[in-house]
């Protein structure tokens, strides 16, 4: 059963305290490849793993888009209204990125070694009813004093709020027929993990959570099925084992059959990542295909179906420093061969992200003249263009080209330029236009430097208004020209030649 839900992909990453800063490298990898969440274990009790909460929060505020949540938070060293309030002040701080898997705490004898609770499993169950109840509360900005009188957790007359930026929706991680039927009854979603749910067990599952809405009048479409799933992109045979065409064929066949909407990768590698992004693109466009009736056939090079963006038709500064009568071109199309929409997508992703660059030029002109005219001042409009994303990816191509991402990281140890390599012994027939595109983006470095000291110089009364434009103006015939000619050369081989 499809139940109609937006598809969702992320990662579940291990929190090893042995290396925090490769954990959050790896959470902004997962924004930028475009996936949609970033997940985390909760485990208090052991010390080999970073705390969760404190973990989300970091991740939170080095990354912009990627929603965040844990998988799943440990009710029992948790107190509800506690926790409850921690997920709402993130929600806020966010603008509304947070999501919360909770679970009734499985590992009770260490729960209870942390000087948590000691409960059997039924009343760990009991415990975490009551909790969603006052956590729901505690969101809820009217009604007065919170008195919820429980067997395991009593709250009498405490205070409402904050209330999340979001309705923030609760994740239980369930798999055992009571724990199954408390999710259809009052969660917001279902979070299994495959190792411990197969494929193939699902629909037993589903039953139960669908039977358990109905009887209590919800719409079982109302619960999101979301999955922790793992595999290799490589081997053949089983659950997730082969290249990304079985994934996308797998995954895409869970969505429209059992009703699975958000699929959450189990792995710290960064190139399973990058290629679970690539699946994700190619899931979407199968399950859009299915859901409206539509038949999804392989494009013809002659008809590639990814359009570069053309060059600009009117250049605005007198100084040209790229010569573009020198730049060399890559293979023709081959007018036989077929790709397939996921195949498509890596040279969309890469258009995507280049027209948030070229958004990016746009408000850079934006800066330049509103300190023309006086309403904001030049030391302002200069830590403006030092934080967009032109400015802090160096230029060294690295992040963007290797990721396909919209936003672009600063972290350094993520921006090796992998793709460039790939490219060139997949194909050496593409090592010239490779080569000129990092000889290009040295020239696009220099040119922002120019814009910057060119507010320098506006600011110390050596320069102008006038000549800042004229180093926009440079920066946005440079640049613009280098994006259309890299699109030009690169789409089709993204799609032939995939991404490692």
């Amino acid at each position: 059963m499809d139940y109609g839900h937006e598809l969702v992909f992320g990662t579940f990453l291990t929190p090893a305290v042995d290396n925090p800063a490769r954990v959050i490298a790896l959470a902004q990898l997962t924004e930028q490849v475009g996936l949609d969440l970033v997940s985390f274990q909760d485990h208090p009790y052991q010390p080999r793993l970073m705390d969760a909460w404190t973990l989300l929060s970091v991740v939170a505020a080095q990354t912009q888009r990627v929603k965040v949540t844990t998988n799943v938070a440990n009710l029992p060293l948790r107190h509800p209204v506690v926790l409850a309030r921690s997920v709402a002040t993130l929600d806020l701080i966010t603008g509304g990125r947070v999501e919360l898997g909770l679970g009734a705490g499985g590992f009770l004898d260490a729960v209870a070694a942390n000087a948590g609770p000691r409960l059997t499993t039924g009343q760990s169950i009991a415990a975490l009813e009551e909790a969603i109840a006052i956590m729901r509360e505690v969101w809820t900005p009217t009604g007065g004093g919170i008195r919820l009188p429980g067997q395991h957790y009593t709250v009498s007359g405490a205070k409402r709020g904050p209330e999340p930026a979001h309705d923030v929706e609760i994740w239980l991680g369930a798999y055992k027929p009571r724990m199954l039927a408390l999710t259809g009854r009052l969660a917001n979603g279902w979070l299994p993990t495959s190792a411990y749910a197969g494929p193939d067990q699902l629909a037993a599952m589903n039953k139960i959570i669908d039977e358990a809405a109905v009887e209590a009048g919800r719409d079982p479409a109302s619960v999101r099925r979301l999955y922790n799933v793992s595999g290799r992109f490589s081997g053949s045979g089983g659950f997730l084992q082969g290249p990304e065409e079985v994934w996308i064929d797998q995954l895409a066949e869970l969505t429209m059959g059992e009703g699975m909407s958000t699929y959450i990768l189990g792995s710290d590698d960064p190139d399973d990542i990058r290629r679970f992004a690539e699946v994700a693109a190619g899931v979407r466009e199968a399950v859009d295909a299915a859901r409206s009736g539509a038949v999804v056939e392989p494009r013809a090079a002659d008809g590639f179906g990814v359009v570069p963006t053309p060059p600009p038709a009117v250049r605005r500064s007198a100084v040209q420093v790229l010569d573009e009568s020198e730049r060399p071109t890559g293979p023709a199309l081959d007018p036989d061969r077929t790709y397939t929409p996921y195949q498509l997508s890596s040279g969309q992703h890469l258009i995507d992200v280049h027209d948030h660059l070229r958004a990016e030029l746009e408000q850079i002109r934006d800066l330049v003249e509103q300190v023309a005219a006086g309403s904001i001042g030049v030391g302002q409009a200069r830590s403006h263009i030092n934080t967009m994303t032109m400015r802090q990816n160096n230029w060294t191509l690295g992040t963007y080209c290797e990721s396909y991402c919209r936003l672009v990281t600063t972290h350094h140890s993520l921006e090796d330029a992998s793709l460039f390599p790939h490219l060139r012994r997949a194909d050496p027939a593409l090592a010239p236009v490779v080569d000129r595109l990092e000889a290009e983006h040295r020239i696009i470095h220099d040119v922002l430097e120019g814009v910057d000291k060119a507010l320098v110089a506006l600011v110390d009364g050596s320069g102008s208004i006038d000549g800042l434009r004229a180093a926009v103006d440079l920066l946005d015939d440079t640049l613009l020209s280098h994006l259309s000619y890299e699109e030009r050369e690169l789409v089709e081989p993204l799609a032939r030649l995939g991404v490692m």
